[in-house]
Parts: C-alpha cells; sequence; structure tokens
C-alpha cells in the first residue's frame, strides 16, 4: 500500500509539472490571429463595466482561435481579471496570452491620429477629419455655428480658433472631442503668447493677435521672415495704412477663388478686402502656429512698411514706396 501511494504521488506530481509546464508554454505562445479579409489585426472593443469573462468571449468572437474559458481562467489566476480597462485594442500577430492581459490592464489602446496643418482654414479642418480613420463624424452635417455650439462657444466663428497639431484618439472617438481639444490647445497657446506682447503693440486684444497671426501665416514662405512680416503689418496698423495683403482678399471670396487673384477682386469690397478696408479683417483667416502668434506680439523691430515675394520663398522688405516698386519690378516683373 506505502508503494502504491508514493507511487501516486509521484505520478500526482509529474502531472503537475505537466500541467505547469504547458500552462507556461501556452502564456507565452502568440496567439492565432483570424483578422477580417484585407487586415492584419484583429480589432477588440470592451465597454465600460464588462465582467472578465465576457471579456474573453469578446477577444475569441473578434477573431482570435482561443478558448475563452482557459483564457478566462488566466485573467483569474494572474489577481488581474478586475483591473482589465475598458476601450479598444488591436491584437497584433505575436500577440501572447501574457501579453494580452497585460495590454488590457494597461490601458494600451489603439490610437489613431489626425493632423491639422498650420494656415488652413476650418474648411481644409473639417475635410481632414472626415477622412481621418476610425473617427467618428458627429460635425458631420452641423453648421459652423452649431459645431461652436457643441464645443461651448455658440457665437464665436471657428475660423482661427484650432490650434495646428497633430491630435491622437482612440477608435471610435467624436470628431467634435479632437476639435474641443485643438480649441483648448489654441487657447493657452493665444493666452501664452499674449502674455509677451511689447508694451508698444498696436494690438488691443487677443482676438486682434490671433487675426494677424493667421495673415502673418499666410504671408509666409521662408519661416525665418516671420518676425519681419509682423512688423510692417505692426506699423501699417500703427499709423493706420491699409494692410493690403491678398490672402485676406482671397479668404473673402471662399470657394469663389479659383487660383487667380484679379485687378477686380482687388477692387470689390468685402468685410475682408483689406486693399478697401482699414485695420483688420473681422475674424482670423487660418489656423496659425506658435511662431506666428509670437510675430504677431513681438514682430521685429523695423521700419518697412512693405515686402514682396522674391520666388524662393523668401521676402524683400522695404521702408519706402519707391524702394517697394524697385524690388516689384525686380522680383515680379
Amino acid at each position: 500500500m506505502r508503494r502504491f501511494l508514493m507511487s501516486l504521488l509521484v505520478v500526482m506530481f509529474l502531472a503537475g509539472l505537466l500541467v505547469f509546464g504547458a500552462a507556461g508554454w501556452w502564456l507565452f505562445e502568440p496567439l492565432k490571429l483570424q483578422p477580417l479579409p484585407g487586415s492584419a489585426v484583429v480589432d477588440l472593443e470592451i465597454e465600460p463595466g464588462t465582467p472578465a469573462q465576457r471579456v474573453a468571449d469578446s477577444v475569441a468572437s473578434s477573431g482570435v482561435a482561443v478558448e475563452p474559458t482557459l483564457l478566462y481562467a488566466w485573467f483569474r489566476l494572474s489577481g488581474q481579471a478586475r483591473q482589465i480597462k475598458a476601450g479598444s485594442y488591436e491584437i497584433t500577430p505575436g500577440t501572447t496570452p501574457r501579453s494580452l492581459l497585460s495590454m488590457l490592464v494597461r490601458g494600451e489602446e489603439s490610437l489613431k491620429s489626425v493632423v491639422i496643418v498650420e494656415g488652413w482654414n476650418f474648411r481644409q479642418v473639417r475635410a481632414a477629419l472626415q477622412k481621418a480613420e476610425a473617427l467618428k463624424p458627429d460635425s458631420m452635417g452641423l453648421s459652423q455655428e452649431a459645431i461652436m455650439a457643441q464645443l461651448g462657444k455658440p457665437g464665436v466663428h471657428p475660423e482661427g480658433r484650432f490650434f495646428p497639431d497633430t491630435y491622437t484618439y482612440a477608435k471610435g472617438s467624436s470628431d467634435l472631442a479632437v476639435l474641443k481639444r485643438a480649441a483648448r490647445a489654441m487657447e493657452r497657446r493665444l493666452e501664452a503668447a499674449w502674455a509677451l506682447r511689447d508694451a508698444g503693440t498696436p494690438l488691443k486684444t487677443p482676438d486682434d493677435a490671433l487675426i494677424l497671426a493667421s495673415i502673418i501665416e499666410k504671408e509666409t514662405g521662408k519661416p525665418a521672415d516671420r518676425p519681419e512680416i509682423g512688423g510692417v503689418f505692426s506699423n501699417r496698423l500703427r499709423i493706420g495704412m491699409l494692410l493690403q495683403t491678398d490672402p485676406t482678399v482671397i479668404y473673402g471670396l471662399g470657394e469663389q477663388f479659383d487660383g487667380n487673384l484679379r485687378r477686380r477682386d482687388l477692387q470689390a469690397d468685402t468685410p475682408y478686402n483689406t486693399y478697401t478696408r482699414g485695420g483688420l479683417p473681422p475674424t482670423p483667416i487660418a489656423m496659425p502656429g506658435k511662431a506666428s502668434l509670437l510675430a504677431a506680439v513681438k514682430p521685429a523691430t523695423t521700419k518697412a512698411l512693405y515686402f514682396v515675394a522674391r520666388g524662393d520663398g523668401s521676402s524683400q522688405f522695404s521702408s519706402s514706396l519707391d524702394e517697394h516698386n524697385r524690388a516689384v519690378n525686380k522680383y515680379q516683373r
């Protein structure tokens, strides 16, 4: 009997080792994925409050060839079953049961990104959001006014109010959430720039700075010229001289602009025609970046009142009309 019991214990011990070894091997063995056609990954959505057992079921039903009961057992034995976070995940080739649980516990969601480019107008921003991958188009069909109301800014014109940057988001996020982040970023950048403004600036409000920064953004071909361009416009505003900047006229034309700015366009009076109206236009005309914001509030000290494109991206600055006309003849005619 004693010999039989000893043999039984040895068998049980060896069986335990075998089970333990198999479990250890399974934890580090890549899961077999069965993604949708045209994809190399399996998308997994976990709603808030989903229990671990249903998470294991979702992993299997999403396209991972795994026994849900076994996966759930691993979640429980790990002691981390209740730490699994809701979110949108991508299960990639090479993912093991161990790394899968780690990803779910850490909340390492699958992130996408969308870029708002310096100098874009709001129409272009909306187009980029509509094309962004896995971004929920909650703003589609809404007017500009309705969008701003949704963002908590009723009555505010959207132009210039969104900071150019790369914004990451989880799959299924709302485009309104991205816009809200971009709007807050612009508020912070504008506030910081306004705090650095020169004492003698002709600008009266932060909104004035935003409008001028948007013009500088559109007029700049070479980044190093931004402060000088800001100086030209500040000088003109200070003495009451017309800004006479083409980008404002183009913005006023909207979708009617065909790429060719004509003399009649410069003579047609609109709220954005700085050839016919003094001061700044009523709103920004684009989304300015940080450098343009700083160039608006801390422009270069210069006597220049004019500038013309040299054709290589840079500008030629002049302090008198005669000097400017000579530069135009040289670089434009």
